[in-house]
């Protein structure tokens, strides 16, 4: 497989990991698959090769359930529930990996407390992302959008230390749980390799990762056979009576209140997926789905005072990119098919933002 990294980051990067002590490893809020598979996949990697070496991942806010079985999520430090162990272990760590994620604003509060970490210390810090426009804040960037997931990143990252770099600290074979957590990433972020994944190198890595023993269809039932009824229910009421078609844009767009998502005891990770079910529908390219959520501790000095966030998520097909319009109109990014954004404020507001700006960007081709 031929490496896409960049020789001389990976030496940087394999010095700052051959010094390091006590890392700490970041993702985005939120946490999806790709999140928790590639800072999960990190830690369990350093926990293989170097017995010397403490990591700890710490997340902005809670997982989704269906990701809570993956190994080491019982492990994981939330900002959100003990921000001041949140903090010391930045405070205390000699190196920080940021993955998933192109700006420490996309860790809400945590990012407040990353960057004062790197001014004042100038922790070493590694950043693994695929997400458009990274800022300038970490001292070695691995930055592809071309790339399906950051987990696809984070295996590239480590075969290159062991291959392009040479160092035979690097040298051991991938651990299960590094690979079962680097295999969910890649799976969910590529909708169950239904987009963005038209790439015969990345079949390579998914076979290496089943050579070592991933159950790809365990994994399978677990993220997306694990959902309840009311969820079931929830997604029969988008569709029917919360699905809006623009023909001539070949779009759909869903919004869900609040006190709509109560009405079906909504829990974390109930709506995902529900953004690429109207791609089903003959002659529509593009989906997006929003609902309203509250405004986490974390995400307050995002909000500017709003008590409420709307959340996009947003899926296309082909070559119809999305993700410049999550960056430009809803401040987010992501993948060339897969992206997503907030908005801080009421829920209309944002569906008359979408309203005003997709005809600048989708096609009206067929």
């Amino acid at each position: 497989m031929t490496s896409i990294l960049s020789i001389d980051r990976v030496r940087e990067a394999a010095h700052i990991i051959s010094n390091a002590r006590k890392v700490v490893v970041l993702t985005h809020m939120s946490p999806d698959g790709d999140a928790m598979g590639s800072s999960l996949g990190i830690k369990h990697r350093l926990d293989s090769v170097r017995e010397d070496v403490q990591a700890t991942v710490v997340l902005p806010n809670m997982y989704p359930d269906f990701l809570g079985w993956l190994p080491g999520a019982d492990k994981v430090v939330v900002y959100e529930n003990a921000p001041e162990k949140a903090r010391e272990l930045l405070e205390e760590a000699d190196t920080i990996i940021c993955t998933d994620f192109n700006e420490p604003k996309r860790i809400g509060s945590l990012g407040e407390c990353l960057t004062q970490v790197l001014s004042a210390k100038h922790t070493p810090c590694l950043l693994i992302d695929h997400h458009l426009h990274p800022a300038d804040f970490a001292d070695v960037v691995f930055s592809y959008p071309e790339s399906p997931s950051s987990c696809e990143l984070v295996y590239r990252l480590i075969k290159d230390l062991a291959t392009q770099v040479g160092d035979t600290m690097f040298n051991s074979p991938l651990t299960l749980d590094t690979a079962t957590c680097l295999y969910t990433g890649m799976m969910t972020d590529t909708g169950n390799f239904s987009f963005n994944s038209n790439r015969a190198d990345m079949y390579e890595i998914v076979s290496e990762l089943v050579r070592i023993g991933v159950d790809k269809d365990s994994i399978y039932n677990r993220v997306f056979n694990a959902y309840t009824a009311d969820r079931m229910r929830l997604v029969g009421y988008c569709l029917y009576n919360k699905m809006t078609i623009i023909p001539e844009y070949h779009t759909a767009l869903i919004y869900l209140k609040r006190k709509e998502l109560y009405k079906f005891n909504f829990r974390s990770g109930d709506a995902e997926g529900i953004v690429n079910m109207p791609l089903q529908i003959k002659d529509i390219y593009y989906s997006c789905f929003m609902r309203e959520d509250k405004v986490l501790p974390a995400e307050v000095p995002l909000a500017g005072g709003s008590k409420i966030k709307v959340k996009i998520s947003m899926r296309s097909q082909g070559d119809r990119p999305v993700n410049v319009f999550c960056h430009e109109v809803f401040n987010g990014g992501g993948h060339k098919n897969a992206s997503g954004g907030e908005f801080y404020g009421p829920i209309e507001q944002a569906v008359e933002l979408f309203n005003q700006n997709y005809a600048r960007f989708f096609k009206q081709d067929n």
